[in-house]
């Protein structure tokens, strides 16, 4: 039998790079090839090793609302921009730096319903009447603060930590720090709403300077979710597993004298995932399972809610089944980006996640799922009090909304607060990196322990700049 990892020594200074990096290859593929949760640890074994404690949360489903909702709009009321509505900002109020670069915009009212919900109080719009039926699950984050004034930097920002492209996004972070629970399925999932490319593309869900093993695998947003899934006719599994250890062999012979190209052994790997998938994917997505009134809770009866709740409830499996982190856009392609017409967008598009949202956490709960679930809503900022065009509001990353469910997180509880004005975050101003390091911390993972090393300097997800909200949590 010929040896396939053998690769003759052309020189000294081959023998010598081979020899001074093969241990350490060695310790990457048993890390990589089996998770850091291993067989009986879990969750509980990775965190000991980066915090020496389990986190409550296992899982994250990630609901990004791409192009900025408006918080005033949502779940941050304000009076005052009624009370000034047509009229100037206010002398007392610092002017924004404004994506469209607009000038004295008068002040733009909200026509919105509030109301208290649940034994906290939480206040909610009318735009998620459905959501607001689960406030007491909710820690509503007011006071979230980003550098990205555009969508390329925000969206960027919120997935990767730096508004600039090149770093890991973060559930690659996750993936390589906890691995996952099920070796048959990716530990890294995104779904969009639609065929539209959201801003950045896939370099959101990329790995950057990390291995590309960790990548996000995006699955369809119409028709079947993993696409080419299903074994071609005439090929029965011999023959199938014959061929991949054939180009396996192949690939890694082309591989092994170019050591610094992880997207080679990721794409080894790649292959290897997907005949695993073969046997265990099309169970985990195959949505006919699912009873008629499961269906009916996420709304997949209905025109509006179908897209959202066939994601949702696809997302529930996928977590289910042991997937680490999925992430569900809604309004890919900067959907939720209303500077005209804000009431006519952000009336379909809340309708079009409001009940499926509701869904999930009804049915995460029911399946003693939420509480290792962290569930996050939220996009990339908000939107400013000032009117612009006709009747929309402007990017706002000095003050935004988002909210946490699930995994560990003290629901009814309002965290935090901008302006009268919302405009600006006044109080437990939190950033995107402090958010970053709260979600690890979350998993049971120390940020300041997870860490890669890239070209002698120590990355991590928060460059090095974040604070755990330790408020969060259930047990601080």
């Amino acid at each position: 039998m010929p040896c396939h990892n053998y690769t003759p020594v052309a020189s000294r200074r081959d023998f010598l790079r081979t020899a001074g990096c093969g241990f350490g290859a060695v310790a990457f593929e048993a890390l990589t090839r089996s998770p850091l949760l291993a067989a009986s640890g879990g969750l509980t074994r990775a965190s000991a090793a980066l915090t020496g404690r389990a986190g409550r949360a296992k899982n994250v489903i990630f609901l990004f609302m791409e192009g900025g909702p408006s918080h005033l709009d949502t779940f941050d009321p304000k009076p005052l921009i009624n009370e000034l509505n047509g009229q100037q900002l206010p002398a007392s109020f610092k002017p924004p730096i404004l994506a469209m670069g607009e000038s004295k915009s008068p002040i733009m009212g909200s026509p919105r319903k509030w109301a208290q919900h649940g034994q906290s109080g939480l206040w909610v719009s009318d735009w998620f009447p459905h959501v607001a039926t689960h406030a007491d699950d909710l820690a509503v984050i007011k006071s979230c603060v980003s550098d990205g004034i555009n969508h390329a930097g925000g969206v960027c920002q919120m997935n990767t930590g730096s508004v600039f492209g090149g770093r890991p996004s973060l559930g690659a972070w996750v993936d390589y720090g906890l691995g996952t629970e099920n070796k048959n399925l990716p530990g890294f999932v995104v779904i969009k709403d639609s065929e539209k490319e959201v801003v950045n593309g896939v370099r959101n869900w990329g790995t950057g300077f990390m291995p590309a093993v960790h990548q996000g695998v995006e699955f369809s947003a119409t028709g079947s979710p993993i696409r080419n899934l299903q074994t071609p006719k005439g090929l029965d599994d011999a023959r199938q597993r014959d061929k991949l250890d054939l180009l396996a062999s192949l690939n890694r012979a082309h591989a092994g004298t170019r050591a610094d190209n992880t997207e080679l052994e990721a794409r080894i790997r790649s292959y290897e995932l997907a005949y695993a998938m073969q046997a265990e994917a099309p169970g985990t997505v195959d949505l006919s399972k699912e009873t008629a009134a499961t269906k009916t809770l996420y709304g997949l009866d209905e025109k509006e809610t179908a897209v959202f709740g066939r994601n949702c409830l696809l997302a529930r499996r996928l977590v289910e089944h042991g997937v680490r982190f999925v992430q569900l856009y809604s309004g890919a392609g900067s959907g939720w980006d209303s500077h005209t017409q804000l009431e006519k967008n952000h009336s379909a598009l809340c309708r079009s996640v409001d009940k499926p949202i509701a869904a999930l956490l009804a049915d995460l709960k029911a399946r003693g799922l939420l509480d290792e679930t962290l569930v996050i809503w939220g996009g990339e900022f908000g939107r400013t009090p000032m009117a612009e065009q006709t009747g929309g509001r402007d990017h706002n990353p000095g003050g935004f909304t988002m909210w946490m469910a699930g995994g560990g997180v003290k629901g009814g509880q309002s965290i935090g607060a901008t302006d009268d004005l919302g405009l600006y975050a006044v109080k437990d101003k939190l950033h995107v990196h402090d958010l970053h390091a709260t979600i690890l911390h979350l998993l049971g993972v120390d940020h300041t322990k997870l860490i890669y090393h890239h070209q002698g300097r120590p990355e991590r997800i928060d460059l090095n700049e974040g604070k755990v909200y330790r408020g969060l949590a259930k047990v601080v």
